[in-house]
Parts: structure tokens; sequence; C-alpha cells
């Protein structure tokens, strides 16, 4: 012990409790608190708004409602708008006439949405059943948030915090409004809880989530049936050619009833309703039994 070491005749300032040190929490060595807030919060709220499952609509967040896109249309075909036909103009009138064409996307997903909140929100049970799930952002995600927002359901928005700021749609119900930072944390949640499954057209972010949550069905890491519906024959089966894949044995035959492809919101909502019934409610007059949340393989 140094007797020459006087102790300090300032107050010395209580340190901050760890789970209060913004500094701690948001560098490298709180990662994994940072992960665990991502789940247990979640779980906290889903169980408090009495979620028992849902059902996630992916799709491309670039899609607009049709008098959306009208409108642009109308505005660039406006004589003081045209420059002389110039390329520039050429180039957005182009773009603006696929979005309308693309646009129909957006209707059917709002229809859909609103076919499976109307149904589900019959469904006798103590806990809100099949409730629609999105990304929490524009395009197909605000069409299906609003679909169920419009038939009078509940509807789960999983957003992320990106560079661009991407903002949740108005339609999420506030409770259920969700950000996350980590991809892998919000990719969990959409599986989680998770009996279907509807894609819309998309890009990058659409297939990404759709062949993951493929995988997982093909591999049986779910201990449950995920129901998946792809929604628009001519855009799939221009886009990506699932037949070929099990002709050159990248896939087996039986891969190919992992999905149904839909055209339209009656057919995608019959068959969604058919085999949810079929597989994730219980029988005519049966007991309903007790929900294990997040019930996965051992």
């Amino acid at each position: 012990m140094n007797d020459n070491v006087k102790p300090s005749l300032d107050t010395i300032k209580p340190a901050p409790l760890a789970y209060e040190n913004k500094k701690f929490l948001d560098g490298p060595e709180g990662r994994a608190l940072r992960i665990l807030a991502e789940y247990q919060e979640p779980l906290v709220r889903f169980r408090r708004e009495q979620i028992q499952d849902t059902v996630v609509f992916f799709g491309s967040a670039r899609f607009h409602s049709h008098s959306a896109a009208q409108n642009v249309v109308e505005m660039l075909e406006k004589p003081g708008s045209r420059q002389v036909a110039s390329p520039e103009w050429q180039r957005k009138m182009q773009r603006a006439h696929v979005d309308l064409q693309m646009a129909r996307y957006f209707e059917d997903a709002r229809r859909l949405a609103y076919l499976l909140t109307q149904w589900s929100l019959k469904i006798p049970s103590k806990r809100r059943r099949f409730v629609v799930t999105t990304g929490g952002g524009p395009g197909i995600m605000e069409a299906a948030n609003q679909g169920a927002a419009e038939a009078g359901g509940p509807t789960v928005g999983l957003n992320i915090n990106l560079p661009f700021e991407q903002m949740p749609n108005r339609y999420i119900t506030p409770e259920l409004n969700f950000e996350f930072h980590y991809f892998f944390m919000r990719k969990l949640w959409f599986a989680y809880l998770a009996k279907g499954l509807i894609v819309f057209p998309g890009g990058f972010g659409t297939f990404d989530e759709l062949f993951e949550i493929l995988t997982l069905a093909q591999t049986e890491k779910m201990a449950k049936r995920m129901v998946v519906v792809m929604y628009g024959r001519e855009y799939w089966t221009k886009i990506v050619n699932f037949e070929a894949m099990a002709e050159m044995g990248v896939i087996s035959p039986e891969d190919l009833n992992l999905f149904k492809i839909v055209d339209s919101p009656e057919e995608g909502f019959e068959y969604m309703k058919e085999n949810l019934t079929k597989h994730h409610l219980p029988p005519q007059g049966g007991v309903e039994r007790v929900p294990e949340i997040a019930k996965t393989r051992p």
C-alpha cells in the first residue's frame, strides 16, 4: 500500500450502470447484448399483443399504387413536360409506363392481405392468428399492411435501419412496428412465427428472403408446414426456371411442391386458407392447443 497516495477531496460521480452505459452498448463489446435485445424485445411484444402466428408478404419496395403510377404518367404527358421528347423525357416515360403496368401487383397484394385478414379475424381463437407481416417499408410491403388495416386487423412491420432511412409505412399497427439493425435478426422474425409466405415480384432482397425460407422448408429445419405462395406466373416463370433446376438435378422434383404459383388474389387466398386450415387449425369442434411460440426442430 502506498501511503503517499492521498484520497481526492473532490466528490467522485458514480459510474454509469453497465446497462445504461451507451458508449459500451454501442461499441463492439456490446454487440452480443444488442443481438440479444433484437430477439428478446420483439418476443416480449409479440406475446403481449397475443400474436400466435403470421403470414409474411415479400415483394418489391419499388411498386406504387395504380393511382400514384397513373399520376406520374399523366404529369409526364402534359405539353409542358415533354421537353421536345428529349432522351431524358423518353426514359422517364418508359419507366413510368412500366411502373403503371407493375402497379397491378400493388393492388393485388392489398386485396390478398384484405381477404386473408378478413378471414383470420373470424377464426375462434384466444390469440391472433395469421397476422399479415411485412418488412415495413413501401411498395408491396405497404400494400399488404394497407389491406390488412382496411380489413380491421392488426398488421406487423419489421423495418430495417438503413443508410437511406427506409421509413415505416403508415398502415402498420403502432404496437407492432419494429426497427432492426441486424438483417439476420430481422430474418429470424420473418421465419419465427410465420405459417405462410406470399412472395410477389421483387429484386435481390425478395429473392434472398424467398430462397432462405425455401431452403429452411426443404431441409426441414422448421417444425411446421410453411405454406408458400408465389404471386404472378408471368413474372416468376420468366425470371426463374424451377423446372429446369429439377431437370438438371440441383433440386428434387418433389421440391417443386414446396410452393404454388397463383395469378389472382382470390386464388392465392383460397390456397392459403385451405392449407393454413389443414395444417395449422384444430379440426371442427377440436380443442385449440396452447401455441408454442417459435417451435423448431431440436
